[in-house]
């Protein structure tokens, strides 16, 4: 065994722990999503593709009711025909709120191509639609200022209560659910009515509850992270009350016809089978996420979360004196890719964010981050998001290959 085994051995033994609680989650929701299949009756022909306006579309309807048990929700979206995180939320929020309305970002900016589709000028956001939006900074602690947000609540009218469970590129934690489930207590108890509404991308099958199990009216996350299970090639879902769900319907179709169609003619048997496989798949991520964690942290590198907490999103934060370092880890991570190892990264304008940045994705679905992946935006302070990993030992031959070029 070489040095460098050894000290990732060294590491592994500290997070043993750890480790072992993140497969009892796992089992725990492989349990949940099992019952749900069950329950639904799932058999090959709701495999089955559809074409046309997809009337009475058996694979379509029953995949969103596997969701929705699975997730403690009245009703859920799953669509292929919804192409990313963002759009999801996009179909959410135009779904949901009406001309007049303002939300309140609880947990600070969201995130960065969110934030055209909220304040966008001329450019069809909502507000150019007379929809308005209020963010309430973090504390430096990283948590919400409740007291603040008190005040706000109890003396303006709000649609919508916005909370991010991921950090985005932020330099803080996630939330857990337990805080999640705080935050929507507390709001209920400042007198608010309107719809509390979680991003929950990153998030789901971390934890053995989703926010709609504790009080979230909606969430919304996409199929090329955790749900997906590293398998769905496109697609996002939207989960929560009914009354909300049908309003996202009409938006997403139209308000004639709503939910009732929908098609899609590949076949929905990789949906199915993602979503079987993403409590398994999302543990895995977590494991390998640790792993690079504990390995950064004892080379001196601070990142985020801490490792004695099991983590509350996929994704992990670190973060490096210069942007050549940066690039360099970003890079490491394209190098140890399955696909396009053999690319050379540059920065570049991607649609949607205010800066540079840098993306490694060698994955099997183009920019799949519930895959092996890491991002940063090219502005300090020089931070990487690093997230995903199929299997945790492809996150640990990763790992020793990047402490190699570190070390």
């Amino acid at each position: 065994m070489d040095k460098i085994e050894e000290f990732i051995a060294e590491q592994e033994g500290k997070l043993k722990e750890n480790f072992a609680r993140i497969d009892e989650i796992a089992l725990f929701n492989q349990e949940k999503v099992l019952r749900a299949f069950k329950e639904e009756r799932v058999a090959l022909r709701h495999f089955n593709g559809s074409t046309g306006y997809g009337y009475g579309d058996e694979g379509r309807e029953t995949l969103a009711r596997i969701y929705a048990r699975t997730f403690g929700a009245e009703r859920a979206i799953v669509s292929p025909s919804i192409l990313s995180g963002t759009h999801a939320l996009t179909v959410a929020l135009f779904g949901i709120l009406r001309p007049g309305d303002k939300i309140l970002f609880l947990t600070g900016e969201p995130y960065d191509t969110l934030r055209g589709v909220v304040w966008g000028k001329g450019n069809g956001s909502l507000l150019d639609f007379g929809i308005t939006a209020e963010i309430l900074p973090l504390l430096p602690d990283g948590k919400p200022d409740l007291k603040k947000a008190e005040n706000l609540l109890k003396g303006q009218k709000y649609a919508m209560v916005y909370m991010q469970r991921s950090r985005g590129y932020e330099l803080r934690d996630a939330f857990s659910v337990e805080e999640i489930q705080k935050m929507c207590f507390f709001c209920r108890g400042c007198g608010f009515e309107g719809c509390l509404f979680v991003d929950n991308c990153y998030g789901e099958f971390v934890e053995i509850k989703e926010p709609t199990e504790v009080g979230a009216d909606m969430i919304v996350g996409s199929l090329i992270k955790n749900p997906g299970g590293g398998l769905a090639p496109t697609g996002g879902y939207l989960a929560g009350k009914e009354r909300y769900i049908a309003l996202c319907e009409n938006r997403l179709t139209a308000p004639s016809v709503g939910g009732e169609i929908g098609s899609y003619a590949y076949g929905y048997q990789p949906y199915y089978q993602g979503f079987f496989l993403a409590p398994h798949v999302v543990a895995q991520a977590l494991k390998g996420g640790l792993l690079i964690g504990g390995c950064m942290d004892a080379l001196g590198y601070e990142n985020f979360p801490k490792l004695d907490v099991i983590p509350a999103d996929i994704t992990r934060a670190i973060t490096f004196k210069t942007e050549k370092q940066l690039t360099d880890f970003i890079q490491s991570v394209q190098e140890c890719s399955p696909v396009d190892s053999f690319v050379r990264l540059e920065a570049w304008d991607m649609p949607g964010y205010d800066c540079k940045v840098i993306m490694a994705a060698g994955t099997f679905v183009a920019g799949a981050s519930i895959e092996l992946s890491a991002d940063a935006p090219i502005r300090e302070p020089y931070t990487a998001y690093f997230q995903g990993g199929l299997t945790y030992e492809h996150c640990k031959l990763a790992c020793r290959e990047i402490l190699k070029k570190l070390l």
